[in-house]
This record gives C-alpha cells, sequence and structure tokens, in this order.
C-alpha cells in the first residue's frame, strides 16, 4: 500500500523546514528571472561585479541562486524526517550566521565577496539565521525524534 504523507502529518518542525526550502528554491529560482531581477544582463557566474539584484536588492549572481537552490532541495529533503528538518534548520541557520559574519567582515568590493553580498543581503542572512536556528530550537524543544 502506498501512503502519501499529508501536511497534516507533518510535526511543526518538519513543516517548517519544508517551507524554509520551498521559499529557498522559490528565491532560488526567480534570482534567473529577468524583471525580477533587476539588471539580468549584467548577471555574472560569482563575485562581486554581478551586479544584478533581486527584487531589486539582493545581490546575486549564478553561484548565489545556485545555493539559494541547494539550500531549498536540501530543506525539501530533510524535511521528511524530526531529525533531519530539525538539523536543517538548525545547521542551516548557522551557516546563515556565518554567511552574515563574512559579509560583515569582507569589502563588498573585495573579490574575496565571491557569492556576492550586499548590505540587504548581510541583513537578510542574520534573520534567516536567527530564525531558522530559532525555528529548529523551539519547534524541538523537550521533544526525542519520536513523532508527537
Amino acid at each position: 500500500m502506498i501512503t502519501h504523507r499529508t501536511t497534516a502529518s507533518r510535526t511543526p518542525v518538519q513543516l517548517a523546514a519544508l517551507i524554509t526550502g520551498v521559499v529557498f528554491l522559490l528565491v532560488g529560482v526567480l534570482g534567473f528571472v529577468p524583471g525580477v531581477t533587476t539588471n539580468f544582463d549584467q548577471l555574472q557566474f560569482a563575485g562581486h561585479h554581478s551586479d544584478a539584484l533581486l527584487l531589486g536588492l539582493f545581490q546575486v549572481s549564478i553561484l548565489h541562486n545556485i545555493v539559494h537552490l541547494i539550500f531549498g532541495i536540501a530543506g525539501v529533503l530533510l524535511a521528511k524526517t524530526w531529525s533531519g528538518a530539525r538539523n536543517f534548520l538548525v545547521v542551516g541557520g548557522i551557516i546563515y550566521l556565518l554567511l552574515w559574519l563574512y559579509g560583515l567582515l569582507v569589502a563588498q568590493d573585495s573579490p574575496a565577496n565571491f557569492v556576492p553580498l550586499n548590505t540587504a543581503d548581510n541583513w537578510l542572512h542574520l534573520i534567516l539565521g536567527v530564525g531558522m536556528v530559532a525555528l529548529g530550537v523551539l519547534l524541538t524543544r523537550g521533544r526525542t525524534g519520536a513523532r508527537h
């Protein structure tokens, strides 16, 4: 018998990871859409010379969009289990907090800014990092991997 998992059968942490993953996928795809991404003709593979801006605000490159797609795929896949969902949110959040620190420490016009990142990206990475870690911790606090 084949069973399909519904939203109602997911734990809150699994649902949070799934939604987060889907949002990352959407952002990754939208980074490749002219109009949604302004200066699309200036989209570079990587580096601070990419002047493409997602929603006219967030500096993106092909590499940056691919990172969003990878995070999205990871979120959707890891949301299938309680522990996977928790780990995606907590570890992914820590990665985004490290990316926020990296963005603060590396000059925006530096070759080391290879992702690339601008001030709007840095603030978003801080919010994402804190939000993902908070979801991963708060939605699993006092629980084990067993379904509740």
